[in-house]
């Protein structure tokens, strides 16, 4: 950080020069009068004693021009300690745009494909985890196959065997000279924290808590009555550093487990995990003075190879994010060790979820594998998998008082489809009149998710608001339109009308619209229709997908006739 006299707008300013940092301008925007100067690029302050011993103040180790010290009376002079290198703050290539003076090595070239040739082999070690990438050889993986644990991972191409000690030293001596790079990374902590610390509970207790991803955590003394429960709950695990039981969560689930409980004479405490708020905000074009925006390149690579406009803006809106990570610095000149650094801040800064952790890797996996045509690549940073959670499910009386709350004929009709056809939210409003065939009772759905087209149920009592909604509005193009004639309707237009019907409703429950689809599918099942017809209706490619739908409901089992009892004997 280094400042300097200028003269700006007829007025002498001090201008401070430092790599973006957002809390370094947070701090900076203290600084009485503190301005930013599109034509110099860069902060300045007044050039008087108040703000120059303010802006020492804040930042003890800045820089100060000489002619400062000297036009200036009353100036905090600087200790011989405070100053640091001209040579490295004036090079903004080499501080880090997230941790202040951090000092980082120069921009590096994207390495060339480690395996141009096929006699090479390469080691990378991170945290826990052994890596080796290599040319198929018979005898090498026989080899790898006599290190306990070792396994093939197919989607990165390489070899993962666990970083036990001694096995990196034999992994050496027996590749001795073939070994073409041999890196080892510091291990990265990838797992989002907990809230709930694991407490202490006495030997008839249980501690129950429900935590944001929408799951039971469960922490109690040995009793196998109370795990066999826990075991018949699909998508039960056990964690096994923690000691800890964990099953999605349900109403039902919770009560079923509370009853277990009390049965086994046994107390529980519940509580559920606070959010908690702070975590650093993302990268906005206000916050940047030169915000860079997706490579067109990007977003015309994405188009070419037919996604979908919404994952187009979706990796286009993470794409921006990484880029705007290192301001300074070319796109093309990001190295891996850089990517991986960004990840991290991702996991522990901006504490995203498991779904956007993956999303960011895929995007920015993306831009450098596909876009630039280069090797693919394995960043040494663990995808956690994903919890399985189970999703919210409205009964039918909560549909009916849903709909009871809308007057206005169009959004009725929208709600009512979605419903009563089990549609995504963009599958309703990418609906057009050609879709409806009231003659066979179907609704057609054209190019839904993973571009497929798929027929779904057209309802008597929704055809009836649909031709009610037609007479009053007359659409022109798409079935539901806006307030321009030949317009889509809007998701978000959607989405503020159901939740504003569930809040007058009175309903509690976390929902959204796409819970019309989920209850959809929940009540088929309970009206006794076959599993793959929902499937088909759902629009769903694998039937496991589906079959999530069998662990909301137990309605119906109680009639369920055993066939042994159908026997005459």
């Amino acid at each position: 950080m280094k400042a300097t006299k200028i003269n700006h707008k007829n007025q002498s300013r001090i201008k401070v020069d430092f790599p973006y940092n957002q809390e370094i301008v947070r701090i900076f925007r203290q600084i009485k009068d503190a301005r930013w100067s599109r034509t110099q690029g860069a902060w300045h302050i007044p050039d008087d004693a108040e703000a120059i011993n303010q802006l020492k103040e804040l930042f003890p180790t800045i820089i100060l021009e000489e002619s400062i010290l000297n036009d200036t009376p009353k100036v905090l002079k600087h200790s011989g300690e405070e100053i640091i290198s001209k040579t490295l703050l004036n090079d903004t290539s080499k501080a880090s745009p997230h941790v202040g003076v951090e000092i980082i090595p120069p921009k590096i070239l994207i390495e060339k494909p480690v395996f141009q040739d096929k006699t090479k082999i390469c080691v990378q070690v991170i945290g826990r985890k052994i890596l080796v990438k290599m040319p198929k050889n018979d005898t090498d993986v026989k080899f790898l196959l006599t290190l306990r644990f070792s396994r093939w991972e197919k989607d990165q191409f390489l070899w993962s065997i666990p970083h036990y000690p001694g096995n990196l030293e034999m992994i050496k001596n027996y590749f001795g000279n073939r070994i073409f790079e041999l890196k080892i990374h510091e291990e990265i902590e990838n797992n989002i924290q907990n809230s709930v610390s694991k407490p202490k509970f006495n030997k008839n207790e249980v501690l129950i808590f429900k935590t944001k991803s929408k799951r039971l955590k469960l922490v109690f003394g040995y009793v196998p009555e109370l795990v066999n429960h826990l075991k018949s709950i699909p998508y039960h695990t056990w964690d096994v550093k923690n000691k800890w039981w964990t099953v999605p969560y349900s109403e039902q689930f919770l009560e079923e487990i509370k009853k277990k409980i009390m049965l086994l004479n046994m107390v529980f405490q519940f509580e559920e995990e606070v959010n908690s708020n702070e975590r650093v905000a993302r990268i906005t074009p206000y916050d940047i003075p030169n915000y860079r925006y997706c490579p067109q390149e990007y977003i015309m690579k994405l188009t070419e190879v037919r996604y979908s406009p919404k994952t187009i803006k979706l990796y286009s809106s993470m794409f921006e994010e990484f880029i705007n990570y290192y301001p300074l610095q070319d796109i093309k000149t990001i190295d891996e060790p850089a990517i991986i650094k960004f990840l991290r801040f991702l996991v522990t800064e901006r504490k995203i979820s498991i779904t956007y952790q993956n999303q960011s890797i895929n995007a920015i996996k993306y831009y450098y594998e596909k876009v630039l045509g280069g090797q693919r690549k394995f960043y040494f940073i663990d995808r956690p998998n994903k919890e399985k959670t189970l999703p919210s499910v409205l009964s039918t009386q909560e549909v009916v008082d849903i709909l009871k709350q809308i007057e206005n004929i169009k959004h009725k009709a929208i709600l009512m489809t979605i419903y009563s056809a089990g549609l995504r939210i963009s599958e309703a409003t990418n609906l057009k009149f050609k879709d409806i065939d009231s003659d066979r009772m179907q609704i057609r759905v054209e190019q839904g998710k993973g571009k497929v087209d798929r027929y779904s149920l057209l309802s008597t009592r929704t055809l009836m608001i649909l031709r009610e909604y037609y007479k009053q509005y007359r659409p022109t193009v798409w079935l539901f339109e806006g307030v321009k004639k030949g317009e889509q309707y809007s998701t978000r237009s959607i989405q503020q009308i159901f939740q504003d019907a569930v809040r007058n409703a009175g309903i509690k429950k976390d929902v959204s619209v796409h819970t019309l689809r989920h209850s959809f599918a929940t009540h088929l099942l309970e009206n006794g229709t076959d599993l793959r017809y929902i499937q088909s209706l759902l629009g769903h490619a694998n039937s496991k997908t589906t079959e999530i739908y069998t662990h909301i409901t137990t309605k119906g089992f109680d009639q369920i006739k055993s066939p042994l009892d159908t026997l005459d004997f």
